[in-house]
C-alpha cells in the first residue's frame, strides 16, 4: 500500500488545495493518514478509486458512499493484520 503526500494528490485530482480540503469536509474525499506530528499522506488506492468514481459519472452521494466505504476499509485493514496492540 503506497502513501502519497498532498502535492501528488493534487496532481492526481487536478484540484486546488482549498478545493481538496473542502472535499474532505464535505465527505467527497478521504481524510489524510497522520504520519507524524506535522506530516500526513493519503493511500494512493483511495485517490484512484475516487477518481474512477468521478470519471464513471458518479454523483456526490455515490462518491460519499465510496468515501465512507474506504474509511471503513482502513479500520478493517488494521484488524486483518491481527497485530497485538494495533487493534482498537
Amino acid at each position: 500500500m503506497k502513501l502519497i503526500k498532498l502535492t501528488p494528490v493534487l496532481g492526481l485530482t487536478a484540484k486546488s488545495r482549498t478545493a481538496h480540503y473542502s472535499d474532505i469536509k464535505n465527505g467527497l474525499m478521504t481524510p489524510p493518514v497522520q504520519l507524524g506530528v506535522n506530516s500526513v499522506a493519503w493511500p494512493e488506492h483511495e485517490i484512484i478509486a475516487i477518481n474512477a468514481a468521478r470519471i464513471a459519472g458518479k454523483n456526490h452521494d455515490e462518491v460519499r458512499q465510496l468515501v465512507s466505504h474506504l474509511i471503513a476499509e482502513r479500520k478493517n485493514c488494521v484488524a486483518s493484520l491481527n497485530i497485538k496492540g494495533m487493534q482498537q
